[in-house]
């Protein structure tokens, strides 16, 4: 049985949302895993923090490391590695999944929202895989796993946000480059996208709110595919542009209806998809 049992997990922006998901099936399999995010106390806008998120991993049979991890900063996330080498041994996988969003057209952005998403999204997953390479390199099944979409270099990507997609293809360009930069070193580096929306904050606050969540799946089915990657042997499995949908198609998985925020709604495909 594959399993993520005893492996250790840095997981960015995984206070809520599809990080959350995440770190919680890791943690049903016994996983440590550290929750690297913001948010260490509640805001009523934003569901979770550092904390609640890793009380969570507990109860699901993990052991959590909570961290507070602005990417933007390379003190934070170094001392948040360190943190997880001295607590858990090492580092075997890295998620690459905290992100800003702004769907917004040329002649509207403020640059303030411009720099946040590229701070946060390009160079925060270059950051932080910069900090974990060195501990994943000696891991048996090292593995990084960026939330960021197929490499699709095509206009209609671009057009309608071209800021937003400039800061999440800078993410699948390091999934690109890094996949063969490591590639001897037997780390895996993968990306991982939704084929529809998923049910998040930024989806409830920023994308259509209570319309926009009822064609959407629950964050649990990007969980239940990065598992199936992240249990991969990593010398055979890099390089990829994954679809979750395809994923768990590709391991027996057709009925996905149990998925949806709301049974029979209509589904509503991702932006980038």
């Amino acid at each position: 049985m594959l399993t993520l049992r005893g492996k250790t997990l840095f997981i960015t922006g995984a206070s809520r949302g599809i990080g959350k998901a995440i770190a919680l099936r890791a943690a049903a399999d016994g996983a440590n895993v550290v929750i690297a995010a913001k948010t260490a106390e509640a805001n009523p806008k934003l569901p979770g923090t550092i904390h609640t998120a890793a009380e969570e991993v507990e109860r699901a049979g993990g052991h959590a490391l909570a961290c507070v991890v602005d990417v933007r900063f390379e003190d934070q996330i170094r001392a948040a590695v360190d943190r997880t080498v001295a607590r858990f041994g090492g580092i075997d996988v890295l998620v690459n999944n905290a992100s800003a969003i702004s769907l917004t057209g040329t002649l509207e952005i403020p640059m303030k929202r411009y720099d946040l998403m590229h701070q946060i999204n390009a160079r925060g997953t270059f950051a932080c895989s910069q900090a974990c390479l060195p501990h994943l390199i000696k891991a048996e099944n090292p593995h990084v796993l960026n939330l960021s979409p197929p490499l699709k270099l095509k206009e209609e990507w671009f057009a309608p946000h071209v800021a937003y997609s400039m800061a999440k293809f800078g993410m699948s360009l390091c999934v690109l480059g890094m996949a063969g930069e490591f590639r001897a070193a037997g780390v895996a580096v993968n990306a991982l996208w939704p084929r529809t929306v998923i049910a998040t904050a930024a989806v409830q606050n920023l994308l259509g709110g209570e319309a926009t969540m009822r064609g959407s799946r629950t964050p649990q089915i990007v969980a239940d595919a990065a598992h199936v990657i992240l249990t991969r042997p990593s010398r055979e499995c890099s390089g990829q542009f994954f679809i979750d949908e395809e994923v768990l198609r590709s391991v027996g998985v057709n009925d996905f209806g149990k998925y949806q925020t709301v049974p029979g709604a209509e589904l509503l495909v991702d932006l980038f998809v």
